[in-house]
Protein backbone atom coordinates (compact mmCIF):
# COMPACT_ATOMS: atom_id res chain seq x y z
CA UNK A 1 0.00 0.00 0.00
CA UNK A 2 1.01 3.35 -0.99
CA UNK A 3 1.68 5.71 1.97
CA UNK A 4 -0.48 8.76 2.61
CA UNK A 5 0.82 11.77 1.74
CA UNK A 6 2.23 14.29 4.41
CA UNK A 7 0.37 17.81 4.83
CA UNK A 8 3.70 19.15 4.49
CA UNK A 9 4.47 17.55 0.64
CA UNK A 10 1.36 18.87 -0.58
CA UNK A 11 2.00 22.73 0.59
CA UNK A 12 5.93 22.29 -0.33
CA UNK A 13 4.16 21.24 -3.87
CA UNK A 14 1.56 24.29 -3.72
CA UNK A 15 4.55 26.37 -2.84
CA UNK A 16 6.52 25.22 -5.70
CA UNK A 17 3.83 25.54 -8.26
CA UNK A 18 3.25 29.27 -7.22
CA UNK A 19 7.06 29.70 -7.52
CA UNK A 20 7.27 28.50 -10.92
CA UNK A 21 4.42 30.60 -12.11
CA UNK A 22 5.74 33.69 -10.52
CA UNK A 23 8.98 32.94 -11.75
CA UNK A 24 7.25 32.80 -15.37
CA UNK A 25 5.24 35.91 -14.48
CA UNK A 26 8.27 37.43 -13.61
CA UNK A 27 10.20 36.62 -16.94
CA UNK A 28 7.58 38.08 -19.02
CA UNK A 29 7.56 41.14 -17.31
CA UNK A 30 11.21 41.15 -17.78
CA UNK A 31 10.76 40.74 -21.47
CA UNK A 32 8.17 42.94 -21.52
CA UNK A 33 10.40 45.77 -19.81
CA UNK A 34 13.44 45.19 -21.76
CA UNK A 35 11.62 45.67 -24.83
CA UNK A 36 9.92 48.90 -23.17
CA UNK A 37 13.32 50.40 -22.63
CA UNK A 38 14.52 49.78 -25.59
CA UNK A 39 11.54 51.38 -27.58
CA UNK A 40 12.64 54.03 -24.91
CA UNK A 41 15.73 54.33 -26.18
CA UNK A 42 14.81 54.36 -29.64
CA UNK A 43 12.20 57.17 -29.23
CA UNK A 44 14.82 59.77 -27.05
CA UNK A 45 17.30 59.15 -30.73
CA UNK A 46 14.29 59.95 -33.07
CA UNK A 47 13.39 62.77 -30.91
CA UNK A 48 17.04 64.21 -30.73
CA UNK A 49 17.12 63.97 -34.18
CA UNK A 50 13.88 65.68 -34.90
CA UNK A 51 10.82 63.10 -34.65
CA UNK A 52 9.63 59.16 -34.59
CA UNK A 53 9.96 57.07 -36.66
CA UNK A 54 7.29 57.64 -39.17
CA UNK A 55 8.21 61.91 -38.54
CA UNK A 56 11.33 61.26 -39.98
CA UNK A 57 10.59 59.21 -42.85
CA UNK A 58 7.66 62.12 -43.61
CA UNK A 59 10.77 64.46 -43.07
CA UNK A 60 12.61 62.39 -45.91
CA UNK A 61 9.86 62.53 -48.41
CA UNK A 62 9.88 66.26 -48.13
CA UNK A 63 13.65 66.71 -48.00
CA UNK A 64 13.28 64.91 -51.52
CA UNK A 65 10.29 66.88 -52.68
CA UNK A 66 12.17 70.09 -51.59
CA UNK A 67 14.82 68.98 -53.62
CA UNK A 68 12.61 68.64 -56.52
CA UNK A 69 10.57 72.13 -56.07
CA UNK A 70 13.93 73.93 -56.06
CA UNK A 71 15.18 72.23 -58.91
CA UNK A 72 11.14 73.55 -60.87
CA UNK A 73 11.77 76.77 -59.51
CA UNK A 74 15.49 77.30 -60.98
CA UNK A 75 14.51 76.14 -64.21
CA UNK A 76 11.77 78.36 -64.46
CA UNK A 77 13.62 81.29 -63.03
CA UNK A 78 15.83 80.48 -66.02
CA UNK A 79 12.95 79.96 -68.53
CA UNK A 80 11.46 83.51 -67.16
CA UNK A 81 14.30 85.27 -67.61
CA UNK A 82 15.04 84.04 -71.08
CA UNK A 83 11.31 85.10 -72.42
CA UNK A 84 11.91 88.63 -70.21
CA UNK A 85 14.91 89.35 -72.58
CA UNK A 86 13.09 87.97 -75.81
CA UNK A 87 10.31 90.60 -74.56
CA UNK A 88 12.62 93.56 -74.35
CA UNK A 89 14.38 92.51 -77.76
CA UNK A 90 10.96 92.78 -79.49
CA UNK A 91 9.94 96.08 -77.66
CA UNK A 92 13.69 97.53 -78.69
CA UNK A 93 12.66 96.09 -82.26
CA UNK A 94 9.34 97.87 -82.63
CA UNK A 95 10.68 100.65 -81.32
CA UNK A 96 13.36 101.02 -83.89
CA UNK A 97 12.23 102.20 -87.78
CA UNK A 98 13.09 99.55 -90.12
CA UNK A 99 14.96 100.60 -92.85
CA UNK A 100 12.86 101.13 -96.39
CA UNK A 101 9.57 101.25 -94.43
CA UNK A 102 7.39 103.76 -94.59
CA UNK A 103 7.08 105.52 -91.22
CA UNK A 104 4.01 104.21 -89.16
CA UNK A 105 1.58 106.42 -87.25
CA UNK A 106 1.78 106.57 -83.49
CA UNK A 107 -0.61 107.43 -81.17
Amino acid sequence: MSEPELPESAAYRQLDQLVHHLGEELAGFRRRALAAESRVRDLESAIQLGGDSASLERLRVLEEENVDLRARISFASGRTRQLLARVHFLRQQQSRPVPGAAPSARS
